[in-house]
C-alpha cells in the first residue's frame, strides 16, 4: 500500500546547520567538490554483541521525497541567503549510495552506508540518514534479540502507546524485519504490510458491570460472538482461575487462547495451563504481556508460554533507544579525510567490507579495507562482501530486497553467530572487526 505521507517533502526533517554549512560552502566555491560520506556506529550499546541494520527501505522511499517546495523555502529562506535558497529549489541527490542490505547484522565500525556525490548535496542527508538508522537499527536489534530468547514462539509487538504516535509504524516495521509475527499498530499493518493482530483490553470486560456486579462472562461472550472461538479472552482482570474457567465455559475447549497481562507470570502460566488442559482445552495458547523484555521471555522459556506480547522495552530498544551511528565525511576529491578529535576519531578513505565465515557458516571476523585495495585473502574461510548498490544517479536500483527477504536475512545472521554472540549477558562484540590500510 503506498505511504500515507509519500506527497509530502523529507526536506526538513533535517538540522539547521546542514544549511548553513550549504550557504557557506557555496559561497567559497567548496560545495561542488565530490565527496564520500560514510554512517557507521563507532561501538555497539553497552554489552551488546551484534546490531541489525534496519531502516534502508524507509531511507531510500525518503530520499526521494527530499525536495524543497513553496513551503520549505518559506521556511529556509527566513535564514539563508537568495544564492543558496535558488539552490535549494532544485535540489535533487543525484549520487551513489551503497550500503549492507537491510537486515545484515552489524559491528563497530562497519561502513553501513557511503554516500557518493558532491558535499552540497550529501551533506544535506546527514540528519535523514541518521535519525533513520539510528532508530530503526535500535528498534531492530532489540527485537532480534527478543525473538532469539522466544526460542521460536511466537511475537507480537504492542508498543504503539509506549512511543510517538509517528514513531510507532517504524517501529513495528522494524520489530517485523527482526523476527516478530504481528503488530498491533494498525498504521504498520497498512503502510508496510505488517501483519495485524489483537483482541480487546481490560476495559472491555470492565465494560459489562452494572450495579449487580461484574459480568465477565457477557464480556467474553460478546467478544466470541464478535470474532469467533478462535480469538484470545483475556483472563485476569478480576480473579485469573475464574476467569479460565469462565472462558471455557462461554467459548469451550475449542477457544483459540487465554492472556496473562499481569503478576507472576510464569507461576501464573503453568498454572493456567495445568487448568485448560484439565477443562478439555489443550490446544487453547496461553498469551503474555506486560513489560516483558529479552530476559524476562528468556526467563519464561521453560514455561507453558505459547505466545509474547512486548511493548515498552521493544519501543524503546530495551535500554539502547538510539544505535549510535554517525555520518561522517571521509574522502574529497579522492582524498582521504578524517576526524582525530577525542574518543571521537574516523576513519579516512571510502572502505569496504567483507565477512569471514568458517564452512560450517560460522562467521569469525569482519574486515574492512580500503575500497582502492585488493581484497584480503580468506584463508581457510570464506569471505562474502557486504556493500550492496541502493542508489545510482539519485534513483534507486530496481529489485531492493522485500520486507520479507530481509527477515530472512536477519534470521540467517543470526544463525551464523558464535554460540556466545547470542548470548543476553554483557559482552564483547559476537566477532571482531579489523581494519586494513
Amino acid at each position: 500500500m503506498p505511504n500515507p505521507d509519500e506527497v509530502a517533502s523529507t526536506a526538513l526533517l533535517t538540522d539547521q546547520y546542514e544549511l548553513t554549512m550549504l550557504a557557506a560552502a557555496l559561497a567559497d566555491g567548496s560545495a561542488h567538490r565530490r565527496c564520500v560520506f560514510e554512517a557507521f556506529a563507532r561501538r555497539l550499546p553497552a554489552g551488546r554483541r551484534y546490531g541489525v541494520v534496519a531502516g534502508t527501505g524507509r531511507l531510500i522511499e525518503a530520499l526521494t521525497r527530499f525536495r524543497f517546495g513553496p513551503e520549505e523555502i518559506a521556511i529556509v529562506e527566513r535564514f539563508l541567503d537568495p544564492e543558496t535558497v535558488r539552490w535549494l529549489r532544485d535540489y535533487r541527490f543525484t549520487g551513489d549510495i551503497d550500503g549492507y542490505a537491510e537486515g545484515e547484522l552489524y559491528f563497530p565500525g562497519s561502513p553501513l552506508l557511503t554516500v557518493r556525490g558532491t558535499f552540497a548535496e550529501c551533506v544535506l542527508l546527514e540528519t535523514l540518514i541518521l535519525s533513520i538508522y539510528n532508530h530503526d537499527s535500535a528498534i531492530a536489534s532489540a527485537a532480534a534479540r527478543m525473538v532469539n530468547a522466544a526460542a521460536g514462539r511466537a511475537t507480537i509487538e504492542m508498543g504503539s502507546r509506549r512511543t510517538h504516535e509517528l514513531a510507532a509504524p517504524s517501529s513495528s516495521r522494524a520489530a517485523y524485519l527482526a523476527g516478530f509475527d504481528a503488530t498491533s499498530n494498525l498504521e504498520a499493518v497498512r503502510r508496510f504490510g505488517v501483519p495485524g493482530a489483537g483482541t480487546s483490553a481490560h476495559a472491555f470486560t470492565l465494560l459489562h458491570s452494572g450495579a449487580d456486579g461484574q459480568h465477565e462472562a457477557e464480556a467474553f461472550r460478546s467478544q466470541v460472538r464478535a470474532l469467533g472461538v478462535s480469538t484470545t479472552l483475556l483472563v485476569d482482570t478480576f480473579d485469573i482461575t475464574r476467569g479460565v474457567a469462565t472462558a471455557i465455559e462461554v467459548a469451550g475447549p475449542e477457544l483459540g487462547g487465554v492472556r496473562i497481562d499481569s503478576g507472576d507470570l510464569g507461576v501464573l502460566a503453568r498454572q493456567v495451563r495445568d487448568q485448560l488442559d484439565g477443562l478439555g482445552a489443550t490446544d487453547t495458547r496461553i498469551v503474555v504481556s506486560g513489560d516483558l523484555d529479552e530476559y524476562a521471555i528468556a526467563a519464561l522459556r521453560a514455561e507453558p508460554v505459547d505466545v509474547y506480547g512486548v511493548g515498552t522495552s521493544l519501543v524503546t530498544g530495551s535500554g539502547a533507544p538510539t544505535a549510535g551511528m554517525v555520518y561522517k565525511l571521509v574522502e574529497v576529491e579522492g582524498v582521504p579525510v578524517a576526524k582525530r578529535s577525542s574518543h571521537k576519531e574516523s576513519r579516512g578513505g571510502a572502505k569496504v567490507a567483507v565477512r569471514l565465515a568458517r564452512a560450517t557458516g560460522t562467521v569469525v571476523e569482519e574486515v574492512v579495507y580500503p575500497e582502492t585495495s585488493a581484497a584480503p585473502d580468506p584463508g581457510e574461510f570464506t569471505a562474502r562482501p557486504l556493500q550492496r548498490p541502493l542508489v545510482r544517479k539519485g534513483e534507486p536500483v530496481p529489485d531492493l530486497p522485500a520486507l520479507t527477504r530481509s527477515r530472512e536475512l536477519v534470521a540467517d545472521g543470526l544463525v551464523s553467530l558464535p554460540w556466545e554472540g547470542l548470548k543476553l549477558s554483557a559482552g564483547e562484540p559476537a566477532i571482531p572487526t579489523t581494519f586494513l590500510g
